[in-house]
């Protein structure tokens, strides 16, 4: 009799442990799936931002149009991926890379960079831009996590009944655009 409780508590512990580590699981994605939509969020603001700079740039530089029309094609491509984070990030790559270009041509002329309208979207575009790096941050510690558990011995018997899949980071692949666009706003 003794033998059937000892058996029968290893196997109760066991039970809970499986629970446990399951419900854990669902934690995690729970907290990736939120600071995914946080990420979201951040990612709109930038969408909204975007054609307002861009609007303002044209009426100083009507003969960049090739760059301003790129960055707006940029962002609609960007706006519209709701794949995966790597893919999700690819397209918010080549934004950045296009931002870059606008404030490029943004240097050239004097009047615009003095531009108050220009310089508060510039400086509310730098404001946002670090929220979505925090964001990154948030989102690619939680996956960090959720992987770390799925990956350790014992919990990854767990993941593997349950299919638990292995999420993405949210990365930059190319190491130039791993600087935050920085904008001068010509104080003096």
């Amino acid at each position: 009799m003794e033998a059937l409780l000892v058996v029968a508590g290893v196997a109760l512990v066991a039970v809970i442990w499986w629970i446990a580590t399951y419900n854990r699981f669902v934690r995690l994605r729970h907290a990736t799936k939120e600071s995914w939509a946080d990420i979201d969020v951040e990612l709109k603001r930038r969408y909204d931002l975007i054609p307002n700079l861009v609007e303002t740039v044209k009426g100083y530089a009507k003969h960049e149009r090739e760059v301003l029309e790129r960055v707006v094609q940029l962002r609609n491509t960007a706006m519209n991926n709701h794949g995966s984070a790597a893919s999700q990030a690819k397209d918010e790559n080549a934004l950045l890379g296009g931002m870059r270009s606008l404030f490029a041509v943004a240097e050239s002329y004097p009047q615009l960079k003095s531009d108050a309208n220009f310089r508060a979207l510039q400086e509310e575009l730098a404001v946002t831009e670090d929220r979505i790096a925090a964001a990154r941050r948030f989102f690619n510690g939680n996956v960090r996590d959720l992987r770390n558990l799925r990956e350790s011995f014992p919990s990854s018997l767990v993941a593997s009944m349950a299919r638990v899949e292995e999420p993405t980071f949210f990365e930059i692949e190319d190491q130039n655009e791993r600087v935050v666009p920085r904008v001068d706003l010509g104080r003096a």
